[in-house]
């Protein structure tokens, strides 16, 4: 981990030629499975999740290769629903290193280190002899590293919002273009097409490379119940009659339970599970900080763009009809944290706010946290230099309401991270 962690001082981006150099040196090991590749700016973790506890209902064993991980890196590559192991880990890093070592002999590039994760999963997938794997893109889709699967079995696009606009472009139909970088001839793409622009984009690249295109919108599906305990919705098409239940109380789950849900149906014949597997699969998926209650009344999202902010919102302004709300937040600078702390304010008005410093180079200070939501009229509001003393100060301020901690998933993994030390792992 150390080594892997010094990654980023020494290398940049690499083209997707060097991914498949490096993957022709590793034997092609992802050409041992079948891959689902997913991109999207909100819920791509997610729809895998859905999509991976579907298969694994079903009888089939998958892999899941998700970014970034919370705690520990091991949660990157998952197997039949846990992370692997420590050893399959180290034996994976020392044959991709030692690949890194005659390329760099060469005089090649070293890989990135999105890239070098990225590798020692396909080789862990195929050393654990898993037919399956759900594949999440890290960023964008055309150019990232995950791009270099050929020949996925399906497609899936979740939906598009403004994020990483410096790497991926300031419209929305930009992003949706890197987005659907991803579609490959004759492979079907399964998209949200809620929103017109990004559908057009993405409509239109599935036509010109040949691949069928599955629109999934909000009139497809309806929510009948939200309870503490998650939400009840039914499906139109190929689903009528059957009563779906998301694990997760926010809105925005059932839009990507749909998505997966469509992919299900898509890929039937070649991944065949009947409905009450794939109504089993949705109930029992497990995803990690979002909307994630990890103790009594404290519960922590990863929104950490204006889109996420604002399905946060939604989910908010719920729950604060019954209980009062208090916030703990923390944000990097290459996100828009003025407009994610104005929206905030704006849509559920805080009990009290408590802003802390996340350990990463990116983290904005607490206090420039804190001076924003004064800004836009929160009165109760202290900065916090370490997540560790928010944490603990937020939930002093909590009483019998609710404690939420977004802003970042690296905000996230931290707070998971002082659970876990508390419980003693």
């Amino acid at each position: 981990m150390s080594y892997i962690g010094e990654i980023p001082k020494f290398t940049t981006k690499n083209s997707l030629e060097h991914t498949k150099e490096c993957l022709r040196r590793l034997g092609d090991p992802q050409g041992a499975f079948q891959v689902v590749h997913v991109a999207g700016t909100n819920g791509k973790g997610s729809v895998c999740a859905y999509l991976a506890s579907i298969f694994q209902e079903g009888g089939y064993r998958c892999g899941l290769f998700t970014s970034p991980h919370l705690v520990h890196v091991n949660e990157r590559f998952c197997i039949d629903g846990g992370p692997v192991g420590d050893d399959l880990f180290l034996a994976a890093f020392e044959r991709v290193k030692e690949m890194v070592d005659g390329l760099l002999a060469e005089g090649n590039c070293h890989p990135s280190y999105f890239e070098m994760l990225f590798l020692m999963g396909m080789w862990i997938f195929k050393e654990a002899k898993v037919p399956y794997v759900i594949l999440e893109t890290g960023l964008g889709g055309r150019l990232d590293a995950t791009n270099a699967i050929d020949h996925p079995m399906a497609c899936v696009i979740t939906s598009i919002s403004l994020d990483h606009v410096q790497y991926l472009g300031d419209t929305v139909e930009a992003i949706a273009g890197e987005k659907a970088g991803i579609i490959k001839p004759g492979v079907p793409v399964i998209y949200d097409g809620n929103r017109p622009e990004t559908a057009r984009v993405i409509q239109e690249t599935a036509r010109r490379v040949g691949a069928p295109a599955y629109p999934v919108t909000k009139e497809q599906f309806e929510i009948r119940k939200i309870t503490p305990q998650g939400i009840d919705f039914t499906v139109r098409g190929g689903y009528e009659g059957l009563m779906f239940t998301t694990p997760f109380i926010a809105r925005y789950q059932v839009m990507n339970s749909a998505l997966a849900l469509q992919a299900a149906e898509v890929l039937q014949g070649r991944v065949t599970c009947t409905r009450e597997q794939i109504q089993g699969g949705i109930a029992h998926t497990r995803w990690q900080g979002r909307m994630e209650t990890i103790l009594p009344g404290v519960i922590v999202d990863g929104a950490h763009n204006e889109d996420g902010v604002a399905c946060f919102i939604e989910t908010a302004v719920d729950l604060q009809r019954e209980y009062k709300i208090v916030l703990l937040f923390s944000a990097v600078d290459d996100k828009d944290y003025p407009d994610m702390i104005r929206e905030i304010c704006q849509g559920i008005h805080p009990e009290c706010v408590v802003t802390a410093k996340i350990k990463d180079d990116r983290a904005v200070d607490a206090r420039v946290l804190a001076d924003e939501f004064r800004k836009n009229g929160c009165g109760r509001v202290q900065a916090e230099d370490s997540v560790e003393k928010a944490f603990e100060l937020a939930r002093s301020l909590k009483g019998d309401g609710l404690l939420f901690c977004v802003g970042s998933l690296y905000l996230v993994g931290e707070i998971k991270g002082l659970c876990c030390k508390g419980q003693g792992e």
